[in-house]
């Protein structure tokens, strides 16, 4: 029991530290006045519709027998919960260098935060966006809500751990620094968000499966488009690849506090 007890402490420590990062981020990156808290949404919902009135004008309204905003909503929302948080990630410990001088709050809460608060700007985002499409009778509702809630979750957690990892191994060499950006616009090909992987010719779609982005992707849109859509995808190996993600994204940032310098 005192074991019990000890870890449920430990884990309300925790949590309460990650929630008063969170909330101090937002205070730094949107201050206090005017919109403050809801460019949290409000940023990813921008660009988002941007996105979508710009192609409403220069693509046709269905490709490949799919709808074109949905289509777009389900790619660049995707796309930015993932370009967001390795950006985020990159400058989380320069930004709040200073809190180091706390010896409670360790170099991963502030990877932590700034990770769980891009995922809930962006889930909140991709619920509008979402939310008004289904009112203008662009998209129905989800064919499968569990599938759709397990797509985002594992797009996200995959996310989070890919942007520890860059994260962390530029903590270690400076030269991650540039090739950072270069590697977050690489995703755009490999993550299957601008196209469908029954696109691909069927040659080549089981070595293309081989990367893990797209499945959660692929399972966001087979929940949207319905089982009439073909998609292609593998939870559990999006799962497995998501945890392995992680275990080393934490780890490199865990092991760098070493390399911290608070002066």
């Amino acid at each position: 029991m005192n074991a019990i007890q000890s870890g449920a402490d430990y884990f309300t420590k925790q949590t309460r530290i990650i929630g008063a990062l969170m909330m101090r981020e937002l205070a730094t990156r949107f201050g206090r006045q005017g919109l403050g808290f809801a460019w949290l949404v409000g940023e990813p919902l921008v660009f988002c519709v941007g996105v979508i009135i710009l192609w409403s004008f220069t693509k046709p309204a269905y490709e490949h027998g799919i709808r074109l905003a949905p289509f777009i909503m389900t790619g660049y929302m995707s796309l930015m919960l993932f370009r967001h948080q390795i950006a985020l990630s990159l400058g989380a410990l320069q930004a709040n260098i200073g809190l180091m001088h706390h010896r409670q709050i360790a170099v991963l809460h502030l990877f932590l935060a700034r990770n769980l608060l891009e995922i809930l700007g962006a889930t909140g985002a991709f619920i509008v966006v979402y939310a008004a499409l289904l009112a203008l009778r662009q998209v129905g509702l989800p064919q499968d809500w569990l599938l759709l809630y397990s797509g985002w979750l594992i797009l996200a957690w995959m996310a989070m751990g890919f942007a520890l990892i860059l994260a962390g191994l530029a903590l270690r060499f400076e030269v991650m620094e540039r090739v950072v950006p270069i590697l977050s616009y690489l995703l755009i090909p490999v993550s299957g968000v601008f196209f469908m992987v029954a696109w691909l010719p069927p040659a080549y779609r089981d070595l293309y499966l081989l990367v893990p982005f797209p499945h959660p992707v692929e399972m966001i849109r087979a929940s949207v488009f319905g089982e009439f859509t073909p998609t292609y995808y593998d939870a559990p190996y999006a799962l497995a690849w998501a945890a392995v993600f992680n275990i080393l994204g934490m780890a490199l940032i865990y092991g760098a506090r070493d390399r911290v310098d608070v002066e």
